[in-house]
């Protein structure tokens, strides 16, 4: 009910994914989380606003009219606070509850991995580390890339986030995903592609005079091209190629 109510907001209401296309399972409940905050906030400030105006308008100074000293003691001027209070209070409870389902399903609820990848920042790049065809991160067939990682589409993966310097910051927007990099530690996440295509990865953390230009990208595949590109990169076969190669013709 509560993914329901968010992606009501996301639908109607949210301006990111209109600019920004949503890749992964979660992406819209952030981007709901986001659009119901904005909605509420939004009405009780434009609220809050034509109340003021209208008040400055209604009593400004007048000739032969002195002014009035409200205490705001009185029960039918206390009203005038409280009942907008309980309204922003139940207004908030929408937001937390939102927000906390939405916090506790991408961060804390680990979904079963399909596949596991290694994610690795320094000054400035990015190195991903792939499982090869064997599945398994840390064997003989990983495959090791700069700034360019690789996942399929509709497969659960693990990320396993490490710095190697300073702190970073892991984000891939169209997946609404941001994870510190800490040096001395390797945080697990996780994500789930839905779309196919190529998309933008950034340092989203200050980490020096280069990170400006610590892009990457992301490359998601259908199962079809996915098994494609790892036939073409797993090490196991470029061994092979050089090994059945013919030798170079003695001079």
């Amino acid at each position: 009910m509560i993914q329901n109510f968010l992606h009501f907001f996301a639908d109607h209401f949210d301006m990111t994914g209109r600019y920004l296309e949503a890749a992964s399972t979660y992406a819209r409940d952030i981007d709901g989380v986001i659009a119901l905050i904005g909605v509420l906030v939004g009405f009780w400030f434009i609220l809050s606003e034509v109340a003021f105006f209208w008040l400055i308008f209604k009593f400004r100074a007048k000739d032969g009219v002195k002014s009035q000293y409200v205490a705001g003691e009185t029960p039918e001027e206390k009203r005038w606070i409280t009942w907008p209070h309980m309204a922003v209070l139940v207004c908030d409870v929408f937001i937390i509850v939102g927000a906390v389902w939405v916090w506790y399903n991408v961060k804390q609820n680990l979904p079963p991995a399909q596949q596991t990848v290694r994610v690795i920042g320094q000054q400035w790049a990015w190195t991903f580390v792939h499982p090869g065809p064997d599945g398994q991160l840390d064997t003989g067939d990983d495959i090791a890339l700069i700034d360019e990682l690789h996942v399929q589409k509709g497969v659960v993966y693990h990320y396993k986030l490490e710095s190697r310097d300073v702190l970073h910051n892991f984000s891939v927007p169209v997946f609404r995903l941001k994870q510190d990099a800490i040096p001395g530690r390797t945080i697990t996440g996780w994500f789930e592609p839905t779309k196919v295509g190529e998309h933008d990865i950034q340092c989203a953390e200050i980490c020096g005079i280069g990170h400006g230009v610590m892009g990457a990208r992301i490359h998601i595949e259908s199962a079809a091209e996915h098994a494609a590109w790892m036939s073409q990169h797993s090490p196991t076969r470029t061994v092979a190629s050089v090994a059945s190669s013919p030798a170079p013709a003695a001079r």
